[in-house]
């Protein structure tokens, strides 16, 4: 039993060595493949490697020649370039220094010729400064000669000269004079005529309202002593400014502003109501509070004409025309205020020519306008007749309008029932009882002249009569006239008043020059 155990024991130890030898057999063929199967493989790759390192070699050989062609080429067209602009900035730097040594070579002959110039200027100087010595020795040896034989020094001589000048002056000016009154006895009927012709030619140059005065009241009489302000500064500028006369008085709570004018008038009560009512009161307020006076009277103005022309329903006029009918509110006619006189004449031209059965618009219209040229004609040369056609024709209105301006004094004959009517409703208007005053139209045209040989003068800038005509102020233009010379402007304007005006009494005549720099700061 136990050698059977044995055997099968040996036996079953035979069998798993000869199952473990197998297995080793097997394991051991089967990776011997393995390895064959591996190398094959690699040996595959490298070949692979190898050759994809071949074909890499041979673009990269490729590339690099490409490249080098490129960059030669790259290198050879910017030398090309290069010598170009090389090329070019050798040929500018060579015309500028062509330039230039032309410019010295031009300079170097102006300095030979200043050289040569000053040179002959110093020997003229020379010449000139000897023979202005010689000059003077025979000056003054004919002096010391002259002396010696007149007996007389040279400021003797001198005052003997102006002495004898002096008597022959007085003695011809009283010559001159006699002979100019002689002359002025033979011709004054004609220049009466004369003067009275162009006064009723121009009677409404710039005249205005029926009285020449106009009072502002005041909250207190304390208000009087601001208005005349520190040392009468405040009254100074107001005057200066607007043209009117300022009298304080004892008038209890109450200025009186005189003037002749009654646009300063208005300007100067409109300036003042605003300056009481602010209550600062200094020049700078002034002339704000003047210039803004100003203004209001301007649309003032422009209201009335506006007011006119619906009241006597005439359309169609131009704005300027408008605005001169405007300014006529400040224009009179013997004391007759124009604006109401030239309504007055379109009513009563249209009334007649409805009655004739004429075209009523155009009758209105041509009556309205008739007396257009008063409100230029202290402006413009010529009569207000005239003027009054100038507008007219320059603001193309109608030609039956235009005749009637014309022919309403009887300047030209009458061509149409228009101007016929106009010319009868003008007479009606002027002639009815109470409507116009000579006399203070007299007055009024004392102080216009007086105000127009003033402004006459170059340098003027403008004047302003006042007082009542026994003052004018001046205001000179300083660029123009200086100090010296206002004395002589003052003396002729007194001589020129002398000569061609009748008044009372004197007329002062007062030069004011005043300068004025004016500067913001930003």
């Amino acid at each position: 039993m136990i050698g059977i155990g044995l055997a099968i024991g040996l036996c079953v130890a035979a069998l798993v060595l000869g199952a473990a030898i197998s297995g080793y057999i097997c394991f051991k063929k089967g990776i011997d493949y393995r390895k064959e199967t591996a190398e094959a493989a690699i040996g595959s790759a490298e070949a692979e490697a190898e050759k994809i390192v071949e074909e890499a070699k041979k673009n990269a050989e490729t590339l690099k020649k490409s490249a080098l062609v490129e960059a030669k080429d790259e290198i050879h067209k910017s030398r090309q370039e290069t010598e170009k602009e090389l090329k070019e900035r050798r040929s500018e730097v060579s015309r500028q220094e062509r330039r230039i040594q032309q410019k010295e070579e031009s300079i170097d002959k102006k300095l030979d010729n200043l050289e040569k110039k000053e040179e002959t200027l110093q020997k003229k100087l020379k010449s000139a400064d000897e023979k202005v010595a010689e000059a003077e020795r025979i000056k003054h040896s004919q002096l010391d000669m002259l002396e010696k034989i007149s007996g007389l020094t040279v400021d003797q001589a001198k005052e003997y000269l102006l002495a004898q000048l002096e008597g022959d002056l007085v003695h011809e000016k009283a010559v001159k004079i006699a002979n100019y009154d002689a002359q002025i006895k033979d011709e004054c009927d004609a220049k009466a005529r004369q003067y009275i012709s162009l006064a009723i030619a121009r009677c409404a140059a710039d005249q205005v309202s029926e009285t020449a005065v106009s009072v502002v009241a005041l909250p207190n009489d304390e208000m009087k002593g601001r208005i005349i302000g520190r040392e009468g500064r405040n009254i100074r500028t107001i005057e200066t400014l607007t043209g009117v006369d300022l009298i304080i008085d004892d008038t209890p709570e109450a200025i009186t502003i005189s003037c002749f004018d009654q646009v300063r008038r208005e300007v100067a009560r409109i300036a003042l109501e605003k300056l009481i009512q602010d209550g600062r009161i200094h020049p700078t307020r002034i002339e704000e509070m003047v210039e803004k006076a100003k203004r209001e009277v301007e649309l003032k103005i422009k209201q009335e004409g506006e007011r006119a022309v619906l009241e006597t329903n005439v359309h169609g006029l131009n704005h300027e025309l408008i605005k001169l009918l405007g300014r006529l509110r400040f224009r009179t006619s013997y004391r007759q205020n124009v604006l109401n006189h030239s309504i007055e004449v379109a009513h009563l031209a249209g009334m007649m020519a409805s009655e004739l059965g004429v075209d009523a618009n155009l009758a209105r219209r041509a009556g309205l306008l008739h007396d257009i040229g008063k409100a230029l004609s202290y402006e413009i040369e010529g009569s207000h007749v005239q003027i009054g056609v100038d507008v007219c024709k320059k603001y193309k209105e109608n030609a039956d309008v235009i005749h009637a301006i014309e022919a309403h004094h009887g300047d030209v004959e009458t061509r149409t029932v228009v101007a016929a009517l106009v010319q009868a409703a003008d007479a009606i208007s002027a002639a009815r009882p109470g409507a116009r005053s000579e006399n203070y139209e007299n007055y009024i045209k004392r102080l216009q002249k007086l105000e127009e040989i003033c402004t006459s003068y170059d340098g003027v800038e403008k004047s302003f009569a006042i007082q009542a005509g026994r003052e004018v102020r001046i205001m000179i233009q300083p660029d123009k006239i200086n100090d010296e010379k206002m004395v002589l402007v003052a003396r002729e304007i007194a001589k020129r008043i002398e000569t061609e005006m009748d008044y009372p009494g004197q007329i002062k005549v007062n030069l004011i020059r005043e300068s004025r720099v004016v500067e913001y700061a930003k």
